[in-house]
């Protein structure tokens, strides 16, 4: 009997160190930032860009706005191939300028080719920069909170799995002095601190703070 009580409390005992073991295990675990949802190029007939060869390593988020007045009952699906197009014909740029477009809605899409550096029409050099346009004037009109959250959100997932820190986080006229963009009701989101905060919050796997 003594011989078999010792063998339970030698089990229970290595089975309480693995459960410990699991425990913390799990509680070291990174939390990883959920993919948002991104509409893709084919979606809204993007016209594939050709391969340069060459692909950017990106040390900056930065983030635009587009500087027009949007109606928002427009379909960005409709105007992102028109976009493409300018950008192709007239400005002769290999694409979009910016890897991502949101709408008002809260409405991610892919536009250029994170591994091809963007565009600019200011006097920063645009390489190495994840570039995040969101539709609409800001110095005429508020970012609706869908939008700021799905800025914070594309960021947070942005910025994990290029490995970067919130400090990699600024906007067009925080490199160029030659613009107002993104716009002065958006840039106070990002003055404020809120931004980053929401970005660091994501990362830790919290909710986002209140704008």
């Amino acid at each position: 009997m003594q011989s078999a009580e010792r063998r339970h409390l030698l089990l229970a005992g290595a089975l309480s160190l693995l459960g410990a073991g699991a425990l913390t295990a799990c509680a070291s675990k990174p939390y990883v930032v959920p993919a948002p949802a991104i509409i893709p190029g084919e979606a809204w007939g993007s016209v594939p860009m050709p391969n340069t060869g060459s692909a950017q390593t990106i040390t900056h988020i930065t983030l635009h706005h587009q500087g027009e007045t949007w109606n928002p009952a427009r379909d960005p699906a409709e105007y992102l191939p028109k976009l493409q197009s300018w950008s192709r014909t007239t400005r002769r740029w290999a694409d979009i300028p910016y890897h991502y477009v949101i709408s008002p809605n809260g409405r991610i899409y892919a536009a250029r080719s994170e591994s091809i550096a963007g565009e600019t029409n200011t006097e920063y050099d645009p390489r190495g920069h994840l570039l995040i346009m969101v539709l609409g004037n800001f110095e005429e009109v508020e970012p609706t909170p869908q939008a700021l959250a799905a800025v914070a959100e594309l960021m947070a997932w942005s910025a994990q799995r290029l490995k970067l820190g919130v400090d990699s986080i600024a906007t067009h006229k925080d490199h160029s002095k030659q613009t107002v963009c993104p716009g002065k009701h958006l840039y106070r989101h990002v003055q404020s601190g809120w931004l980053k905060n929401a970005v660091a919050a994501r990362m830790a796997g919290q909710p986002l703070p209140p704008t």
